[in-house]
């Protein structure tokens, strides 16, 4: 079995292939995520790579509301994601417990956090663009595991809808998308 850091560079890498071949028309594209386009939901995973590198490191948390991507968006995403995957290889990182806004929890826990809203926006931008996230079934699986574990005693208002329906026979990326409360329509 692949090590918690190897699992989140996986998934950069599926991720990180998706946003390569974003189109220069894409970029503006509505997605599952109904308040985001594309570019949008790009800037929250780079903005997402540098809040939790500012809370393992324990630096100032970056400016809300900033464009992160400029003119490259893909090397934006590259930086961000190269710095927080270096930042979880740490030793000791995974064990030790943080504290942020939503409360405290290990490396290993916040690792998780990030690879499960990092394959659903994956899979965001997959529906919106038409390039498939090529997220291996087992990673995903893994991720499905943890947030229907940690989101099952919490509210959902203000972060995620309603587990919507889906086949229990879907790609694990389906069902983690509906899970989080994406409208998954049968493969056909």
């Amino acid at each position: 079995m692949a090590t918690p850091s190897e699992d989140l560079a996986r998934a950069y890498e599926a991720v990180g292939d998706l946003i390569a071949e974003i189109r220069p028309e894409q970029w503006k594209a509505p997605t599952p995520c109904t308040e985001w386009n594309v570019r949008e939901v790009v800037d929250h995973l780079v903005g997402m790579d540098l809040v939790f590198v500012a809370l393992i490191e324990g630096g100032p948390m970056p400016d809300r509301g900033a464009d992160r991507l400029g003119d490259d968006p893909v090397g934006a995403w590259r930086a961000s994601s190269a710095s927080l995957q270096a930042v979880f290889s740490r030793p000791g990182v995974l064990e030790r417990s943080y504290t942020g806004p939503m409360g405290s929890a290990t490396g290993a826990e916040r690792l998780q956090i990030r690879l499960y809203d990092l394959l659903a926006h994956g899979w965001d931008l997959a529906q919106a663009t038409g390039v498939p996230v090529r997220v291996p079934e087992d990673l995903a699986e893994r991720s499905l595991t943890f947030v229907r574990v940690q989101l099952s005693p919490q509210p959902r208002t203000g972060r995620f809808a309603e587990p919507q329906p889906v086949e229990e026979s879907a790609p694990a990326i389906d069902r983690l998308a509906a899970f989080l409360g994406r409208s998954v329509l049968p493969q056909l």
